[in-house]
């Protein structure tokens, strides 16, 4: 669990983030498991010169690597839009550390990972992120530790030990072979070694560009003894006993027992350049497969709009045929009132019924009553009539009205029309 003092001092870090509750869960999750990373506010320069103040948690995440577990310092940081775009992610090498450039991190530290490159908002986070990392690394370490300058304490020579080599400066005999290194104890050196072997189930190998090429250990005796080497017989200081015929008996290294070394190693690095190979070639096979799907999804949504606009184009065709049509019509129809005669207005109007032409005549009368009582109070007002002259049309022609109004509404009564 992290203290509430901590939440406290996170939110105030993320109070500038747009979604900070989300960011704040994702941060808490990860330092409660992985408690060797830290968190702060930093500047954070991007590509094209413009910096912003973002969010990081810094440190170490536990990693095995052949059965050892090693703590690979990282940076990852959150942009303020998190979750909604990926963070990013860097290895930072101390200075016994130098990073080992793959198809997961490139020469600045930069880690590309298909779990960085898939991201969803919805359903990534950061503990699921630094657990791939700690998976991913394990197959594919990031960094390596740099080599140490330090003398061997055995001997080295700048070249492979061949037949006919030159003369031995720790004797002053005119050896062919060069020495291999030895214990006080034996004059050659066993094998295959034992368990307590620090050079991993092999004797050293001579080492290029050292000063002791040709000097060698001596023995218990204080004389300088030689290993057999490529079955010769003749060799100053070797023991007698030797049967060179059977190799395997005295522990010494044979032609054969190099071109085994050399078939293996080359055999493990060939193996691994094949599956880094495989590997790349599997991301890359990934990302074409999520385009093509993204294609085939963004043809389908082309064709289904092409067909909608084909219909769109259906219809207005359709509707403009209509419209030629009704303009026809109405150029023959003004045609043919320029060429008719003047048109009678009481005949203008006709009905179907005799009830229906009862209703209009009376509408008509009824609207001209109206008319004629509205211009009796303006003669009234004007001076034109008296006040006894205006009332007495008023109440004839208000007595017509209602007798008009009364028709009308038992017409629309017979003729079921609304009241």
């Amino acid at each position: 669990m992290v203290p509430a003092a901590e939440e406290a001092q996170i939110a105030k870090l993320l109070a500038k983030y747009k979604h900070a509750n989300v960011t704040k869960k994702e941060v808490i999750d990860v330092i409660a498991h992985y408690r060797s990373l830290q968190y702060q506010l930093q500047k954070f320069v991007f590509n094209d010169g413009s910096s912003k103040d973002l969010f990081n948690l810094q440190g170490t995440i536990p990693v095995v690597y052949k059965n050892n577990t090693y703590y690979i310092p990282i940076c990852i940081w959150l942009m303020d839009t998190h979750p909604v775009n990926a963070p990013f992610c860097y290895v930072k090498p101390t200075q016994n550390m130098q990073i080992k450039v793959s198809m997961y991190v490139d020469h600045n530290g930069r880690i590309y990972l298909p779990y960085l490159h898939d991201w969803q908002p919805n359903s990534s986070d950061l503990l699921s992120l630094i657990q791939v990392m700690i998976v991913t690394f394990g197959e594919h370490p990031p960094v390596y530790s740099k080599p140490k300058e330090q003398v061997t304490p055995y001997p080295t020579t700048s070249f492979m030990p061949q037949p006919g080599g030159t003369q031995n400066t720790a004797t002053g005999s005119g050896n062919s072979y060069l020495p291999y290194p030895t214990n006080a104890a034996s004059a050659f050196p066993p094998y295959p070694p034992t368990a307590a072997n620090s050079f991993g189930g092999y004797p050293p190998y001579p080492v290029a560009n050292s000063a002791a090429a040709t000097a060698g250990p001596s023995s218990a005796s204080g004389a300088v003894t030689f290993p057999p080497y490529m079955n010769f017989s003749s060799v100053p200081g070797y023991n007698s006993g030797y049967n060179s015929s059977n190799p395997s008996t005295t522990g010494t290294i044979t032609e054969e027992h190099i071109k085994a070394s050399l078939v293996s190693a080359v055999e493990d690095k060939l193996r691994r350049r094949v599956q880094e190979k495989v590997n790349q070639c599997q991301a890359e096979i990934e990302a074409l497969n999520r385009t093509k799907q993204e294609l085939v999804e963004g043809s389908a949504k082309i064709d289904a709009i092409i067909l909608r606009l084909q219909r769109e184009e259906t219809d207005l065709e359709k509707n403009i045929n209509i419209l030629r049509d009704k303009e026809q019509e109405l150029e023959k129809n003004l045609e043919s009132l320029e060429n008719s005669d003047v048109i009678d207005p009481d005949e203008a109007v006709t009905t179907t019924a005799p009830l229906y032409k009862q209703l209009l005549n009376a509408y008509a009368e009824e609207a001209a009553t109206e008319d004629a009582i509205y211009y009796l109070g303006e003669a009234l007002r004007a001076g034109v009539i008296d006040l006894e002259t205006f009332l007495k049309h008023v109440r004839q022609l208000s007595r017509k009205q209602f007798l008009l109004r009364a028709i009308m509404q038992k017409c629309r009564q017979k003729a079921g029309l609304a009241g």
